[in-house]
This record gives C-alpha cells, structure tokens and sequence, in this order.
C-alpha cells in the first residue's frame, strides 16, 4: 500500500508494524502538511457490517478526548472498502521495549510513567471510555520521557463487537483483569488491574502471573494473589507495594479509582523525594567553621610542639578545657546535620521554627485540572492536601473549592485543602408517576434532586396534579443535584371543557385515549407499572439474548408518546442475559491490536508468527456459558 493516498488526502509513505486487527503506516497529511500514524483494518473485518459499525462508532468517541497522555486521534475514514484511523504520530518506542531495554525501571521513573497513565485513563473515565486492553505494548514514550495511551479505538471497538457479536474477550492475558478473564463486566476499575499489572512489571521486571498456556495465566489471574513486588526487589517502598496490590484486588470495588490512583501514586513521589534528601551520598551542608573554633584549636597545636618538658597541671586543666569546648562544637555540628538530612518534612519544620514567618498569597486554582491545581500551589511555596467531592456541575478531575480562600496571605508551607470533584453521585430515577406533585416534589427533594420544569397535560379522568410523565423516565441512572422535569394533570374539568367545544371529539372518546409511557431499559416491573398505569396492558413477551440484565425492556411495540385506546396491549422484547464465551486459536493473535503501538525509528513492534508451543501467550482466554469455566477451543 505503500505510496498510496487515501480520501486524496494522506499519502501512505512506510508500512511500520501490522497486527491481528490492522496494519499501520506512517503518512504525510496533505492538508495540514504534517506527519500521521494511519491504521487500516485488514480485510478479514472488512465484511463485518456491526463490527465497522462499532469500530467507527467508538473511534469517534475516542477522538473527542483530549490530553497529553493520550496519542490523539486525528480523523477516522473510508476509502473504497478500506476502513482507517488517522491519529498522532510519536517518533520513539513503547513502554514495553524501554522495560526489556531498561528493567526493572528506576522506581522513580516508573511511578512518574503509571502517573502518566492513570491522568490519561482518568481523562478517558470521566468521558465514559474504557481502554480496555491496558499494556506496556499500547503505552508510547515520548522523547521527553512522558508516557501517551495508545489504541483506545480499536480496543474499545473490539471488545465490544466481540462482547456482543462472536462472544470473546479481548484483552491480553497477561494484563488481564479478573472479571475480563470470567467475561464479566467491564468497567473502569479494570483498566485500573491492567495499570496495577504494568506498574509491577516495570518495578520488577516480571510479570506476575505466568503459566504453560492463555487458559493457565486467566485462572491464576482469578484465583491467584502475585508475589508481592518486595519479594523480588527489596528497596521498593511498602507505600509503593500497597498501592500495586490495591490495584490488582480480585474485587474490583476494592481497586481505588483513576483519581484516588494519582493522588497515591504523587505521595510516592514526595516520599522518594524525601528519600533522596536522606541519601547519604548526596550533597550535605556542614558546620561552618567559626573563629572562636580557630582561636581554641591552633594554640593547642602550637603548645604541643614547643614544650617538652610535662605540661603543669594549670595547662592541663586549660587543655581539658579547650578539648570541652571542641566537643561542643562537634556535637553542635552534628545536630546541625542531623536536621538538615531528617528529610523534607523535617526540613521544612526546622525553616518554619528558624524562618517560618514569610507569607505567601494563595493562588485561586478553583476550575483547574487537580494536577495544574497542585503544580500551581505548591509552585507558590504551599503545600497540597487533595480531598474529593460529588458535583454534579464540574466535571471530575477539576477543583470545586480550596481552603483557605484564594487571595489570602499565609505562612509560607501551609497546607492548602483542595476538593476535587467526582462527578455527580450517580442514583436510579424513581417512579413518580401515579403520585401528587406534592409528593413527587417531597420524594425528589429528598433523594437530592431538583425539580425543573412542570407541565401541564389535559387529563380526563385524572385528579389535579397527578404526576403523569417524568423526565428522566424510572430506572435512569442520574446524578445527585439533577433536576426531573414533571407532567402532571390540568384536572377533568377543563378536558370536559375542551372536549365539548371541538366538533371532531366527544368526551366519552377523549375518556377512551391514552399515552404509551417510555419504558426502554427499565426492569419489567417498572414497565408493567407504568403501563398500567396509564391504563395499558402488558401483551406478549418475547426475550433476547444481550449484555443488558435479564428482565430489561429492550423494545416495545408502541412507540413512546403515541395516542392510543385505553386498554391497548403493548408487546415487549426483554433482555436473556448471557455470560459471552472467550476461547482462543492461538495466545497472540487476538485483543487490542496488540502489536500495533507504535513508535518511530522502526520501532513498531511485528505480530510474531503463529507457534503451537503456547510458551508465551500474550491474548485472552475463555469462559463458557456453562458457569464461567475457561478453556482453549
């Protein structure tokens, strides 16, 4: 394909690596005269009209983030049947080639790469994007030695194509997390087993599960607790140790989130930091030497070469006397050093008792991204305490408030309480319709929602004020602070009104029409609820397999809002849910595009050929539908 130019835009120059999933090139983009990585999807999945679809769809997605450790994604296109992926260019290598080059890595290097990875994965989280298949072979370098993600498109695109479609898992076993491995569900926190996986191979240069085959390794990553890091390499802090197994938690409630995950991850480094001032080879203040010093020792040196007959006992006495003051000083020296190498904190303690009355204005960081926040502050002589908070109206990752107020002069050193917020504390709507708007408001209130706009609706045969609609509909998961918008009834009186004034109508019709309520994805007892409440039956029902829990409405036969007789039967389609099936030809052929990171200098790395010996398997692995249990095809 080389010298060919798709959409008359990018000119294919050099095929860099290929893969199980597409092949990538480095191109020239005509338009903007810059240098691009291209992947193009090999032909196999070409004719696979759902998995385009979603390959498309989720490169799109991933193209709206945003971040310096995310390789961008540029623009996604077609090209006569030739699907591809436009994205940034990193002239270097993966992280995977530094560890085999390097590792085990500088332990402050590899907490400063895994922080790198848990802000870009955080940006991604907070976007609803899971990578999916985190690994050293996804992870760039970049020359400055910065860590960018790579591949969030492919990955995402195929796992669920296959979740949905042909009933793998995609992940590379190695990294796999517990419930990638049983085909469970896939969430943030397992791109957080996947970091947890990473961060120990580049502290110790082993990976922590391994095994004959993909079957071996995804048991032991469900059924095994690692070596702790320590084991093998002594001067890894137990800090540093606990933060890699609570990532790696089987449980995945138990694994701490992206941002509580940095937060960790930057005290290590202000604990390396302190290591380093207590190094005993690095540079040291001493005593300064002062002239009372000068003035007690080198009369001393003098007596002790002119005289040679006994010293006198008023000379012994001035000699003892001069040896005291000697070792005061020595002993003041020491104490001096002692607390310039106690460490940072110890340090800072010191300066604030010798100097601390220097004041500092607090810098306003509310609305900044918490890792610019803590740069600014602690960039201004202040030190950092990060707290979290629900909000639902500023985006996770950005700082909500600070204390103390921003403008006020303090001490120099002091401890600035930043909140970052989480996002909104995320609940399921209730069901309101059938109550009052009085009670409907009380029960909104009470689960920290707002009320928003209230509509009035003509309704025959309902009472004043009853709730008839709501938005967002029963069973939506919602943030706390969020307003629901109501529909309640204008009461029977003004319908009998309406109705006896139009010439097409009659009250005793306008008594006999309804509205279908919205019920998709919601359980069926909330569907029937609903339904029966505006005087609705339920009619057949007919399941589907799907990813959504069994008992969810997946489609209805009635379209939302439609004016219909009361009494009308309205079909539903629910959710079978069904565990998906992993199983595998051979460890390195499936999941991520696992060899398609790239780097420059011809560093990509080539999709090794098929072996049958399954002494390095790389992919993922299998559950079947009968319990979870894992096998090879």
């Amino acid at each position: 394909m080389e010298q060919r130019t798709l959409s008359g835009r990018y000119i294919l120059e050099e095929r860099l690596g290929s893969g199980g999933m597409a092949e990538v090139y480095r191109a020239h983009d005509k338009l903007l005269d810059r240098t691009v990585a291209v992947k193009i999807l090999h032909a196999a999945y070409r004719s696979d009209v759902e998995f385009v679809e979603r390959f498309r769809r989720e490169a799109q997605a991933a193209a709206r983030l945003s971040h310096p450790n995310i390789v961008s994604i540029y623009d996604v296109g077609e090209d006569g049947s030739d699907q591809y992926i436009v994205m940034e260019y990193v002239p270097s290598k993966t992280l995977k080639d530094k560890i085999r080059d390097e590792g085990p890595l500088n332990i402050l290097t590899a907490v400063s790469i895994a922080n790198d990875i848990a802000n870009g994965l955080c940006h991604a989280h907070a976007n609803k994007i899971v990578h999916c298949d985190i690994k050293p072979h996804n992870i760039l370098m970049t020359i400055d030695g910065h860590a960018k993600i790579a591949d969030f498109g492919i990955a995402r695109a195929v796992t669920e194509s296959t979740l949905t479609y042909s009933g793998s898992v995609i992940g590379s076993v190695h990294y796999l997390s517990p419930e990638q491995a049983q085909g469970g569900m896939i969430t943030p926190k397992s791109d957080i087993y996947s970091l947890g996986v990473v961060l120990y191979e580049m502290l110790t240069n082993r990976l922590p599960f391994t095994g004959e085959n993909a079957f071996a390794i995804a048991m032991k990553h469900v059924e095994e607790e690692p070596v702790p890091p320590n084991v093998i390499r002594e001067e890894i802090p137990t800090m540093l140790e606990a933060i890699v197994l609570r990532t790696m938690c089987k449980n995945p409630e138990l694994r701490p989130t992206s941002l509580e995950l940095i937060q960790a991850l930057g005290g290590v480094k202000a604990s390396l930091g302190t290591m380093r001032a207590n190094d005993p080879d690095a540079t040291q203040f001493l005593p300064r030497v002062t002239k009372s010093t000068k003035s007690t020792t080198i009369p001393a040196r003098k007596n002790s070469v002119k005289k040679v007959e006994p010293p006198q006992v008023d000379d012994e006495i001035e000699d003892e006397k001069k040896s005291s003051s000697m070792t005061k000083y020595l002993v003041a020296g020491i104490l001096m050093l002692l607390l310039l190498v106690a460490g940072a904190g110890g340090f800072m303690a010191f300066g604030n008792l010798v100097g601390g009355d220097d004041e500092v204005p607090v810098p306003n960081v509310t609305g900044k991204q918490m890792t610019l926040a803590q740069q600014i502050l602690e960039g201004g002589n202040l030190r950092v305490n990060v707290a979290e908070t629900y909000d639902a109206n500023v985006p996770p990752g950005e700082v909500v408030s600070q204390d103390p107020d921003p403008g006020r002069s303090v001490k120099a050193q002091r401890l600035v309480t930043i909140y970052v917020s989480k996002g909104g504390e995320t609940i399921t709507m209730p069901d309101l319709v059938g109550l009052s708007k009085s009670a409907a408001t009380e029960r909104i209130t009470k689960m920290g929602l707002k009320i928003g706009t209230v509509y009035e609706k003509d309704s025959y045969n309902d009472p004043v004020d009853k709730v008839l609609e709501q938005d967002p509909v029963v069973g939506t998961k919602i943030n706390r602070g969020q307003t629901v918008d109501l529909t309640v009834a204008k009461g029977g009186a003004v319908v009998a009104e309406r109705v006896d004034e139009s010439s097409n109508h009659s009250p005793d019709s306008a008594q006999n029409k309804t509205y279908v309520p919205d019920v998709y994805y919601t359980s069926y007892d909330a569907a029937r609820s609903s339904l029966e409440s505006r005087g609705l039956n339920v009619g057949a029902i007919t399941y589907q397999t799907s990813e959504q829990a069994d008992g969810t409405v997946l489609s209805q036969s009635l379209s939302p809002d439609a004016e219909v007789e009361v009494g009308a039967s309205v079909d539903l389609v629910l959710s079978r849910y069904e565990k998906p099936q992993i199983y595998s030809d051979e460890p390195e052929v499936f999941g991520g595009d696992s060899t398609e990171s790239y780097g420059g200098n011809n560093s990509y790395e080539q999709a090794p050929a098929p072996v049958q010996s399954y002494s390095e398997p790389d992919e993922v692995v299998a559950p079947t539908h009968d319990g979870g249990a894992i096998k090879n095809r």
